[in-house]
């Protein structure tokens, strides 16, 4: 059976929608009418002797004439030199060829306005999301890396709403529309596919290319569109770090350094590995989260809070928790900390959800 899904062309933008094709619509009304086209001819040809055609001296119905007049019929030509003679005919005319002309209109009308409706839909769905595109996360590549940083984006807050995801591949794409992601399919390296993707407007954006040449190029795109979205690349090569960095991504990641770490780490002591790996996975154990600094915090040494806090970040630069720079906590700061798996990661404490900082 023929894929329901509609084609995807490149650039195009994929709405997390499963909607049967305009053009399988199409193709399948048309079948129906052929269907109903050829019972009708059958049907009259099984009576032929019951129709008189004018323009035939003998007045005889043939297999080509039962077909005219099938067509001149469920069109409502009705040339009228070919009619129904017989009382029989005639009755089979008004119960059954007009039910099938009414059938064969509506299916021919309907199948236009349905292919007519679903482009209209298409495009006023897609103009109305472009209107509303703003501050959300492009995340290029919905590979594994890709996948993984967007479920770590919904477990911290963001919802499907918020995420684009750009890939070249038609089934990454497809895939990413039935996780409930709109989708725009094209290669992140040329501009024009980045426009599509809102990247002008976007917050944050997130490169998981296959190749390290593809996430330069998507860099350097990505700063041309928005100086100030904060961008994010995975290398797979720890040699590319600084290129890419130069090229204007806000943090490089080197995922083969990164594993490789992991690895050995757990080689050596097995413990160690369990905990890290704990880390940075969601769901279960520990967290590693971000939050703001509450009220009653201020002035206090970061060793002295409820949550274990491991980094500070003041003036945009983090500060590990045992730097004297940040002996005391000031307004404005932000603590990296570790705690339980099921507390929200943006909550201000473990257990609480509303306590005031010092902003409010």
């Amino acid at each position: 059976m023929p894929d329901r899904r509609p084609e995807i062309t490149l650039g195009a933008i994929r709405f997390p929608q499963v909607a049967p094709s305009p053009w399988w619509a199409l193709s399948r009304r048309l079948l129906m009418a052929l269907g109903l086209l050829a019972a009708t001819v059958l049907l009259v040809y099984v009576d032929r002797d019951g129709y008189t055609d004018n323009n035939d001296p003998t007045g005889k119905v043939d297999f080509s004439d039962a077909v005219y007049y099938t067509t001149v019929t469920l069109s409502t030509t009705g040339y009228g030199d070919i009619a129904p003679s017989s009382q029989a005919a005639r009755v089979v005319n008004a119960l059954l060829v007009t039910p099938l002309r009414v059938a064969f209109l509506v299916v021919l009308i309907g199948t236009t306005l349905e292919v007519l409706a679903s482009q209209g839909r298409e495009a006023y769905r897609a103009s109305r999301w472009r209107n509303r595109l703003n501050q959300h996360v492009v995340v290029v590549g919905y590979g594994t890396k890709g996948r993984s940083a967007i479920e770590t984006l919904l477990n911290g807050g963001h919802t499907k709403d918020d995420i684009v995801v750009v890939d070249p591949d038609r089934l990454a794409g497809q895939e990413a529309n039935d996780d409930g992601m709109t989708v725009v399919i094209g290669d992140a390296t040329r501009r024009d596919v980045l426009r599509r993707a809102g990247v002008d407007k976007a917050s944050q954006v997130i490169i998981t290319t296959d190749r390290d040449d593809a996430t330069v190029l998507t860099v350097l795109n990505v700063r041309q569109l928005n100086s100030t979205a904060y961008t994010v690349a995975a290398v797979r090569e720890g040699d590319n770090v600084p290129l890419v960095r130069q090229s204007g991504a806000d943090a490089v990641v080197t995922s083969s350094d990164a594993v490789g770490r992991l690895v050995g780490l757990s080689a050596i002591s097995p413990a160690l590995g369990g905990v890290l790996e704990d880390l940075l996975s969601y769901g279960h154990g520990l967290e590693v989260a971000e939050r703001e600094l509450l009220v009653p915090e201020v002035g206090k040494r970061p060793q002295s809070l409820p949550d274990q806090v491991i980094a500070v970040i003041r003036d945009d630069t983090v500060h590990r928790y045992f730097d004297p720079v940040v002996t005391q906590l000031a307004r404005g700061d932000r603590l990296i900390v570790v705690r339980p798996a099921e507390e929200l990661p943006w909550a201000p404490r473990p257990g609480t959800h509303g306590e005031p900082t010092p902003d409010d």
